[in-house]
């Protein structure tokens, strides 16, 4: 009996262990799904009225190359000062930009927020980090266009916003563009966040959370890269990071700042992480906007005249 025990604690260790190593691998398989299902779920919200704080503001909707409607408030500035688009970081919302906007239709722009696809009032699939999101930031200019009229159209995004405004299928047809805290590629942007829950080592478990998102969404990580479109931007273009910034770097800023065509200009604000810019340095941050679109505006005549033709990538609608 006892060697006949002894062999069979022998193989019920064996069996243990095989149990827990073949649970083990399908978790390894099954978490980086789970957690990108995670990542890109949408988040619808209901927003309700635009706030009093915005003048003359109205709700509106208008249709993106995606097909789906994009839900937005729309606010009037002064005849012929033209009108700044306005978009949110991920999983936010539009309310996430009233601050700015009240500041700007002050200035007498007036001022566009909407919700991009997955996001608040606008319907989606999936979260794509910029990337579906670009056919709203599209529909969102041209919108802005045929309502200024010949009147200038800016644009500020925020962290995916500013993604967005990057990865659309054409360079957006701007006068002004800013840009906060967007990161240069998904992969870099994937290492970052791992690494800030599970230290260094945690950069390499990023390419497991990156095959899921492609199954996923049909979208290649690859094509989600800020950095490589930059380079097709036709407008004046101010890019903002902060300086302890950990999730978009200050080296990976300076590097999307290096990649972008002239006229440009870089602000670092000191001491800010990834938050909101606008909270964390009002003062600082409505001058340094204002000054750059009276400045980029002003000029929009003479750069329009000798404006060089880009060469960019098309890409299909998503």
């Amino acid at each position: 009996m006892t060697g006949r025990g002894a062999i069979v604690r022998r193989f019920a260790k064996i069996a243990l262990v095989v149990f827990v190593a073949s649970h083990a691998v399908a978790g390894f398989g099954i978490a980086p799904w789970l957690i990108t299902e995670g990542l890109t779920a949408p988040v619808p919200r209901p927003i309700g009225p635009p706030p009093d704080a915005l003048h003359g503001a109205s709700s509106i909707r208008f249709e993106s190359a995606s097909g789906r409607p994009v839900h937005a408030w729309s606010a009037p500035g002064r005849p012929g000062r033209g009108t700044v688009v306005l978009a949110h970081a991920v999983r936010s919302d539009r309310r996430s930009l009233v601050d700015r906007a009240v500041f700007l239709q002050r200035a007498g722009y007036g001022v566009l927020l909407y919700d991009a696809q997955a996001h608040g009032e606008s319907p989606g699939e999936r979260i794509t980090f910029g990337y579906r999101e670009s056919l709203d930031a599209t529909a969102a200019v041209a919108l802005a266009r045929r309502e200024a009229a010949a009147a200038p159209v800016a644009f500020i995004g925020i962290s995916q916003g500013g993604a967005s405004a990057l990865l659309a299928p054409a360079p957006l047809e701007l006068d002004a563009l800013v840009i906060e805290a967007v990161y240069p590629t998904l992969a870099q942007a994937s290492a970052n966040r791992i690494a800030l829950r599970f230290g260094p080592p945690g950069r390499w478990l990023s390419p497991l959370l990156l095959w899921p998102f492609e199954l996923r969404l049909g979208v290649a990580p690859e094509d989600v890269a800020p950095i490589e479109r930059i380079r097709d931007v036709r407008a004046p273009l101010l890019v903002v990071a902060g300086e302890r910034d950990q999730r978009t770097t200050l080296a990976e800023s300076r590097a999307l700042f290096a990649a972008a065509p002239e006229p440009k200009t870089l602000w670092i604000v000191p001491d800010a992480g990834h938050v909101d810019f606008h909270h964390a340095a009002p003062e600082a941050y409505e001058r340094r906007i204002l000054d750059f679109l009276a400045r980029s505006l002003a000029d929009r005549s003479e750069r329009r005249d000798r404006a060089p033709t880009f060469a960019h990538r098309e890409r299909a609608q998503p």
